[in-house]
């Protein structure tokens, strides 16, 4: 087996379980030790001792090296393959499959963990036909946001992507912070370049209600937002540990996004759950369209989206009203309008 694909199966197995940041790129900084190597000078290396020297090699990605380059699936491979072969959640199922994409990802140009390749490879190994690159805009100076010449340089390094992979069609797009005034974070021709514009609070959530609904309405208004992102904010579990949600008037916000067209993202990661259950009913109420969608900042994260559709069926939301069910030309069609 190739070493590489071994640590970097490994790496993605691990971001699906939500392991620790340290243990995934463990794997992820061996594969990538090694990935310029040709297979002669990794198994000279390792056969002569100076591969388990290397800095960013250890005794289990060492193992998992040594194990490939005898042939074998190495054993903490085979051992995630048979824990993981299942889906994460039980719910949900017959909605899964009719899941087509996920629009909302992040990528190392700004707060995720991997190059934008990597993110596509694990994206056709799980079967979507599309993905969305939303990495963040300049405001999020703590996200590594993206400047509008940043941007402008990524817009290419994805079309040459999508290009070359004909297994997906990988989407242009941005996480753009609402700012306080309501508007995007974004030069407006930038924002006409791009194929998805999910709109996101990231600061000053603890506003009051009249404020927070007056920004959230500036964005929904906006003629380029196509998403509205994890409108709460909230935390619910995780490393970070809790926040609590916006408050917002959700029905005069709902109610924006079903006359503008601006689909309500449930947010699949489990930290977030959002928007909480009684707000998908709000939402679903003032007839809003829906995006079920990973926020993926690693590969294996992108698996995630299982528990956004769990949530989604099992709150009632419609195939028909979710965004990623549609094909890829069906979405960008409606995304231009």
């Amino acid at each position: 087996m190739d070493p590489v694909a071994a640590l970097s199966e490994i790496a993605f197995h691990l971001e699906r379980d939500r392991a620790p940041q340290f243990k995934v790129q463990a794997f992820r900084k061996a594969a990538a030790t090694i990935g310029d190597w040709s297979p002669d000078e990794l198994a000279a290396r390792a056969h002569d001792g100076r591969l388990k020297a290397t800095k960013g090699i250890g005794a289990s990605t060492f193992g998992v090296i040594r194990q490939a380059l005898d042939g074998d699936v190495p054993e903490r491979l085979t051992k995630l393959r048979a824990a993981q072969s299942s889906p994460l959640t039980d719910g949900g199922r017959a909605l899964a499959i009719q899941i087509r994409g996920d629009l909302h990802s992040h990528s190392d140009w700004s707060d995720g963990t991997t190059p934008i390749p990597l993110m596509v490879d694990a994206a056709v190994s799980l079967g979507r036909e599309y993905l969305a690159l939303t990495d963040h805009s300049p405001h999020l100076t703590v996200a590594h946001g993206l400047t509008a010449e940043r941007l402008t340089e990524q817009l290419e390094v994805v079309a040459e992507l999508d290009r070359s992979t004909p297994a997906l069609r990988l989407l242009t797009g941005i996480e753009v912070d609402i700012l306080d005034d309501g508007t995007l974070d974004q030069t407006p021709e930038l924002l006409d370049r791009l194929d998805v514009v999910v709109a996101s609070i990231h600061s000053h959530l603890r506003a009051d209600r009249a404020t927070m609904t007056e920004r959230m309405l500036g964005a929904v208004n906006h003629p380029r937002t196509s998403i509205l992102g994890h409108c709460t904010g909230r935390l619910v579990e995780g490393s970070r540990g809790t926040r609590a949600p916006s408050e917002f008037d959700a029905d005069r916000v709902f109610g924006a996004c079903a006359e503008n067209g601006v689909a309500v993202e449930i947010n699949a990661r489990p930290e977030r759950q959002d928007p909480p259950d009684d707000l998908i009913a709000t939402a679903l109420a003032a007839g809003c369209l829906f995006s079920i969608d990973s926020d993926a900042h690693a590969p294996g994260q992108l698996a995630l989206l299982d528990y956004g559709i769990e949530r989604a069926a099992a709150n009632g939301v419609p195939a028909e009203r979710i965004i990623t069910t549609w094909p890829v030309e069906r979405l960008l069609e409606w995304c231009r309008r």
